[in-house]
């Protein structure tokens, strides 16, 4: 029979280790969140893009309404 603190040791270690399939996925989905910003900013319009950065600050910063 195994001892109560190598029990105790193989719970925690179990719990706290990143598992394999975890790891991957925060992986590939940080690897295509990284193309994601880029791919978007290409497909969108200067005038979009420059809508979208300015209702960002207002909403971060808070001045002014926004605008549509």
């Amino acid at each position: 029979m195994a001892d109560l603190n190598q029990i105790a040791h193989r719970i925690v270690r179990e719990s706290t280790e990143p598992k394999a399939a975890e790891s991957n996925a925060r992986a590939s989905g940080r690897k295509g969140g990284l193309k994601g910003g880029k791919a978007r900013a290409e497909k969108l319009s200067s005038e979009k893009r420059s809508e979208i950065a300015r209702n960002a600050a207002l909403a971060r910063w808070g001045h002014g309404s926004k605008l549509d």
